[in-house]
């Protein structure tokens, strides 16, 4: 997500940082290697010519020219340009008493799997309690694909065996009504094109359920006619709000920078995994942070306290600060860090990432660390110094490595320890 646009910008950063002044010359040459990695990004043409423009204009400014570090300003003048771009203040869902909204897009752009992932962040977020309502009876499968999601979720899925898709929806409402659900996401039928079977379709569902959002769900691969596509949608039906699937996918991101801009239709989220749990809130703060390479350290905390236990985590801070730290410990430490995901993702969320290139880090080796630890008893976990030729024999035999293996997780876990003391000194 973001991160080629991100390692090309971060190049035209550091040459900014080395000018000692702002000067006309310098600026029409960074612009210019700006507007091609904005382009080759997929950001729209008439876009890039504003964005650039206005870059420009303020960047000769007396602010910028009489600074005594022209570099910072004009950096800051960049930042402000991108969010004024994604300029969001509608990401917040609509949330009352009883909610209603309705998912719109065309087909393959993984609606039926966001309603999925939207109605596990609703019962999260606001503590509702989320039902479907299955109106996609023309694709194959389609009922049955969310049915297959609800079961996963625990969230109940209304169908009915009718083709009145408008019906369906009235009744699946009702439905929720009695049965105490306050959240109510209908999945829609969608098709390869906008087309006016689907439209009068969708017209006809608002016109009968008066949903509180139309959220137009929209692949992020399918580059700048997404522009087009939420044009064609909004015309007819005055959508609240889109989400962009897809984003860890092989997208060049540029689409974000230019929808927002040019539909003044709201991004409210976007798809980063195709997990369940991956929907996103689409913050431009934390967007324009990642394309600048600053990191999303606001979203790695975020996903630390969703999945690592509060307890465990404050207890093995504990024990590093007082220098009790042992391998039972870093056992728990590598659990809680495997349920953070890849950590190839985890690296792309810090500062500076984009400098690392492409980081690709093997899973076996936390399996194998894992194996390692665990085939020790509780005593050589709390004391590693006892572990002779003998024991590392029988550990390797019984974790499926090699006494390598066993004596290079022992150095890798003293100089973790030794850093820690490190830490400890100047904190």
């Amino acid at each position: 997500m973001f991160d080629n646009l991100s390692s090309k910008l971060s190049k035209v950063i550091k040459d900014i940082k080395g000018y000692g002044k702002i000067t006309e010359d310098n600026i029409s040459d960074i612009l210019r290697t700006i507007r091609i990695v904005l382009l080759e990004a997929d950001v729209n043409y008439s876009v890039v010519k504003e964005f650039t423009n206005n870059v420009k204009t303020k960047a000769l400014g007396s602010e910028v020219l009489s600074s005594l570090k022209p570099s910072e300003v004009f950096l800051k003048i960049l930042k402000d340009e991108l969010l004024e771009l994604l300029k969001n203040d509608k990401y917040e869902l609509y949330n009352s008493k009883f909610n209603v909204l309705m998912l719109i897009g065309l087909q393959g752009s993984g609606k039926t799997t966001t309603i999925g992932k939207l109605g596990g962040y609703i019962r999260k977020k606001y503590n509702k309690k989320p039902m479907f309502i299955a109106c996609d009876i023309y694709r194959p499968a389609a009922i049955n694909q969310l049915k297959q999601i609800g079961k996963q979720l625990g969230i109940f899925v209304y169908s009915e065996d009718i083709k009145d898709v408008s019906l369906i929806a009235l009744n699946g409402i009702k439905y929720a009504k009695e049965n105490n659900y306050d959240y109510v996401l209908i999945d829609t039928a969608g098709r390869l094109h906008i087309d006016e079977v689907l439209m009068s379709e969708l017209k006809d569902i608002k016109s009968k359920v008066n949903p509180n959002e139309i959220l137009l769900v929209i692949d992020a691969m399918i580059g700048q006619d997404a522009i087009n596509v939420i044009n064609g949608f909004n015309s007819s039906l005055n959508i609240t709000g889109s989400i962009l699937t897809k984003m860890d996918g092989d997208t060049k991101g540029g689409v974000a920078l230019s929808l927002r801009h040019l539909t003044n239709v709201p991004i409210k989220f976007m798809g980063t995994s195709e997990k369940l749990d991956g929907l996103s809130v689409f913050d431009p703060n934390r967007v324009v942070s990642r394309i600048l390479d600053e990191g999303d350290i606001l979203g790695l905390i975020e996903k630390a306290e969703d999945v690592i236990d509060k307890d465990e985590a404050v207890s093995i801070s504990k024990k590093m600060k007082s220098n009790n730290f042992d391998l039972n410990d870093f056992l728990l430490s590598l659990k809680q860090i495997k349920k953070l995901g890849p950590l190839e993702n985890l690296i792309k969320m810090m500062p500076g990432a984009s400098k690392l290139g492409d980081v690709n880090i093997d899973p076996k080796e936390l399996i194998r660390t894992e194996a390692i630890i665990s085939s020790m008893t509780l005593k050589e976990r709390k004391d590693p110094s006892i572990l002779k030729a003998s024991r590392k024999i029988r550990i390797a035999n019984g974790s499926g490595t090699k006494v390598e293996d066993v004596n290079k997780l022992l150095k890798q876990f003293d100089k973790m320890k030794d850093m820690m003391k490190l830490m400890k000194n100047k904190f």
